[in-house]
């Protein structure tokens, strides 16, 4: 059956809300009834933030996500000489600071690279520049798994002979080569600034290991300072030279993922098990010294790359060593069991203990647990739970945060072991289409805004609210206040900063709301 245009268009409308936000290139809008609404991007089309610039001092901006269908929509506002609102005011304390930000981003993982590269050329190049562009929302990390992990469509490593301990045989493997090395490149060749990479190995090769297998529970054989932990070492050397020959070197690597995993029995991922201990004298006897010799001695070491209920004891194990530490730089984070353990006595306590370390956010994804699996197009509250998070990491020194995959299938694959979970970005291949999710513009409003260099400043509250909230203090002297209203209900507010005065505003129910501000 062929449509006349008019019948087209009553058709698109008929499955298709639409929505224009004045200012902005319009978010395309689809409900599929989890919530709130997606944007649906194309080859030719795809709504746009743009480049932000702030208006001068004496005015504001404001930019707000909501679950009635706001995507980043901006505003404009006059600051006053005097307060205007007899509640809530939530006070800037220049003079208070702590954390600087280096970035935040997603996962270049096999299965981001798959569903990427399914779409058609335009398409794809729509969905990069969505991350990485000028006009996108400013992702500056990128982490890549050394080989096979959880979401890639078959197990493998980059040294499978048995008993390659001169690493003779170390190759890139297929979904290297073909995928995610030429997709990285195009997102450099995009972004305004070097991208932050950063490398996480799921599994050493079986022949290394005590179990033989990649998946389960599992160690390196032998003890650190011995002939597996050392050709581990050299095998991350190895991955960072073979990357450096497509120009692409890495900002840090870590120690590996999530090291307590490979400590399950009948664990069903790809894992390596390392106890605290064994950690630290991998560090110190081997891979410190290994990258310290290397073509890659800048490159930063971070541990741990596991949830923070491990915290702060297992930084007091490894960090207490000096032979380990010097060649530390950070801790890395997941979010998975973060309602289990409070941020003050995981985070804050590490911090506390070892300010000269930073604490950075590693993974993160929506949809992983049994009762909430896979993906929902759509769904607000999921945006709320990033936004929640990252306020909380911020707020407890973390200075950056890694999403998980960067764009997955409906289905939330593909993944070889069925471990289907959410992403910001998913690509509908079929239709060449992609949806930005809720969780994409949650992303944006720290991504976007938080560029490397800001500092985290003081804000005080003048009663309890229900508004959770960060302030920085950008490279360029402007001010960033991040909220979140979880509530069902509107939150009348004032901000003041002492530098330039009072700014009057409302957080709308379910929102993720930026204000910003420059100061001189």
């Amino acid at each position: 059956m062929v449509l006349l245009p008019s019948a087209l268009l009553v058709a698109f409308f008929l499955t298709t809300q639409v929505t224009f936000s004045a200012g902005l290139t319009g978010c395309v809008a689809r409900n599929f009834g989890h919530g709130s609404v997606v944007c649906e991007c194309n080859s030719t089309y795809c709504d746009g933030v743009g480049s932000l610039t702030l208006p001068p001092v004496g005015q504001y901006s404001t930019y707000l996500t909501s679950m009635a269908g706001s995507r980043l929509e901006p505003g404009q506002g006059q600051v006053q000489v005097n307060s205007s609102v007899t509640g809530l005011r939530l006070t800037i304390d220049p003079h208070q600071k702590y954390q600087r930000i280096r970035g935040f981003g997603g996962a270049m993982t096999d299965a981001a690279a798959v569903n990427i590269l399914s779409l058609s050329a335009g398409a794809q190049d729509q969905l990069l520049r969505q991350y990485f562009s000028p006009e996108g929302i400013g992702y500056t990390v990128v982490r890549v798994p050394m080989a096979s992990c959880d979401f890639s469509t078959r197990l493998y490593t980059y040294a499978d002979s048995p008993g390659d301990y001169t690493l003779d045989n170390f190759t890139l493997a297929p979904e290297d080569i073909d995928m995610k090395i030429p997709l990285l490149q195009r997102a450099q060749a995009l972004s305004p600034q070097p991208l932050h990479l950063l490398a996480s190995a799921w599994s050493a090769p079986a022949w290394m290991k005590t179990n033989g297998a990649l998946v389960g529970k599992g160690s390196l054989k032998g003890k650190p300072g011995g002939k597996e932990y050392k050709t581990w070492a050299q095998y991350y050397i190895r991955f960072l030279e073979e990357y450096a020959k497509y120009n692409l070197t890495f900002w840090a690597v870590t120690t590996g993922n999530e090291p307590s995993a490979g400590q399950i029995t009948n664990y069903s991922f790809q894992a390596l098990g390392f106890t605290p201990e064994e950690q630290r004298d991998w560090v110190a006897l081997d891979l410190g010294p290994a990258l310290h010799s290397s073509s890659h001695p800048e490159t930063h070491v971070l541990i741990l790359d596991d949830n923070r209920l491990l915290l702060p004891y297992w930084a007091k194990v490894v960090l207490s060593d000096i032979q380990a530490g010097r060649y530390i730089h950070g801790v890395a984070v997941h979010w998975y069991t973060d309602g289990i353990v409070p941020a003050e006595i995981s985070l804050g306590a590490t911090h506390h203990l070892y300010p000269e370390y930073y604490l950075f956010g590693t993974e993160a994804c929506s949809g992983w647990t049994t009762p909430d699996r896979g993906v929902k197009l759509g769904s607000w509250h999921r945006a709320e739970q990033y936004a929640r998070d990252i306020l909380e990491d911020l707020n407890h020194y973390v200075v950056g945060w890694t999403d998980w995959n960067l764009a997955l299938d409906p289905a939330g694959g593909p993944t070889w072991v069925k471990n289907f979970v959410d992403s910001p970005l998913i690509v509908d291949a079929r239709h060449d289409v992609f949806y930005k999710q809720p969780t994409f513009y949650t992303m944006a409003h720290f991504s976007k805004f938080l560029w490397e260099g800001s500092q985290g400043v003081g804000v005080s509250s003048s009663q309890e609210t229900r508004l959770e909230y960060s302030a920085f203090i950008r490279p360029d002297g402007s001010v960033v206040l991040i909220m979140l209203n979880r509530s069902s209900s509107v939150i009348q507010f004032e901000v003041w900063d002492p530098t330039v005065g009072y700014i009057p505003s409302t957080a709308p129910a379910h929102s993720v709301f930026t204000l910003a501000w420059n100061t001189h």
